[in-house]
């Protein structure tokens, strides 16, 4: 079956397989991390930061993309960590507001938005 838009629920899944993703290979990002101090941290940051970001998504009640996006962006900034969860949040915050007033996403609108995720970021 071809996928033509991800609706708030099959961006739910999206944000839970990329958390698991990220804890399963947290050292790995961890080792990662050189500058602009090797701290080690920066895959466990990110990975705390997200599961923060997972427990707001979870508590909705409506699921459009734009609240499961928003969501996670609110959640990830108060349970930032480190400068990579900073970072982070920064991410999804620009995803997020790519995303704003939006039910579902199309692959062009979900391009604005990783888009406009990556300008927030820098």
């Amino acid at each position: 079956m071809k996928i033509k838009y991800l609706d708030g629920a099959l961006l739910k899944k999206v944000f839970i397989g990329a958390a698991n993703n990220l804890e399963k290979n947290k050292d790995e990002v961890d080792a990662l991390n050189v500058f602009p101090v090797p701290d080690g941290d920066t895959g466990t940051n990110m990975s705390l930061t997200f599961q923060t970001a997972l427990k707001h998504i979870m508590n909705l009640e409506d699921e459009s993309v734009e609240n499961i996006a928003f969501a996670a962006a609110n959640g990830s900034l108060m349970g930032a960590r480190g400068n990579s969860g900073v970072i982070l949040s920064q991410l999804l915050r620009g995803f997020a507001n790519g995303l704003k007033g939006k039910n579902k996403a199309n692959a062009k609108l979900l391009a604005k938005a990783f888009k406009q995720a990556s300008d927030t970021a820098y």
